[in-house]
């Protein structure tokens, strides 16, 4: 059995599944209240953060990128990061934008006040962060909006993992109904098309108990 510790609402676990999606590859989902740090699965990843894919021979992969790196070269299908290194390299500079600058300037701010201080039992949201989170998400839409413009997707012309780390980020705070779409209809059409892929429905399906998502959450037309 395949399996892939993940929590909802982390979009670096999203980034996984729908990479093992893309690839064709199942896993079964064990949610993982990883602020617990049980110590079953520190063994798995002593950083403590999900995801973590163990594979049914008992191989354990952690970290979002090593887990789609991983998932790239060990199975079939046309690569996810590109052929050529110019591109890959591309696509790579994205995936650290979205992975590093985005989420520490929008996600960290609007997911961990809105909701995980909630689970992790963390005190009170700090407003400051945030109003901070939703000033920076603007500029981010616009570049995003600027790269669609420019390609067919957000590295070039065929759907790569920039496309994945981006919407991955973009969906968790899309649940909160914290994306200003009309801001960039670029970035938004964008976003409906990669939301229209078969990979990314699982991700529309998720509903966290007494939190529902916004009606045009899983809506592919908006």
């Amino acid at each position: 059995m395949r399996l892939l510790y993940h929590f909802w609402l982390s979009p670096y676990c999203r980034k996984a599944r729908i990479m093992l999606a893309e690839k064709g590859v199942d896993a079964d989902l064990e949610p993982e209240k990883y602020w617990e740090r049980r110590r079953d699965f520190l063994e798995l990843n002593p950083a403590g953060e999900v995801p973590v894919l163990r594979e049914p021979d008992g191989t354990t992969i952690a970290d979002s990128q090593a887990i789609c790196e991983y998932l790239d070269e060990a199975y079939d299908g046309p690569s996810l990061l590109g052929t050529h290194p110019v591109g890959r390299a591309e696509c790579r500079r994205l995936v650290a934008w979205f992975d590093h600058k985005f989420h520490r300037e929008v996600t960290d701010y609007l997911l961990t006040e809105k909701l995980l201080k909630r689970f992790m039992g963390m005190g009170e949201p700090q407003s400051e962060f945030i109003r901070a989170g939703k000033d920076n998400i603007g500029y981010h839409l616009d570049y995003i909006g600027y790269l669609a413009e420019r390609h067919n997707y957000l590295a070039g012309e065929e759907f790569s993992l920039a496309d994945i780390a981006a919407s991955a980020q973009l969906s968790c705070l899309d649940y909160l109904g914290d994306v200003p779409w009309d801001r960039c209809d670029a970035a938004k059409d964008w976003y409906a098309k990669v939301k229209s892929r078969p990979s990314f429905r699982p991700i529309l399906a998720d509903h966290i108990p007494g939190l529902p998502p916004p009606k045009h959450y899983a809506d592919l037309d908006f």
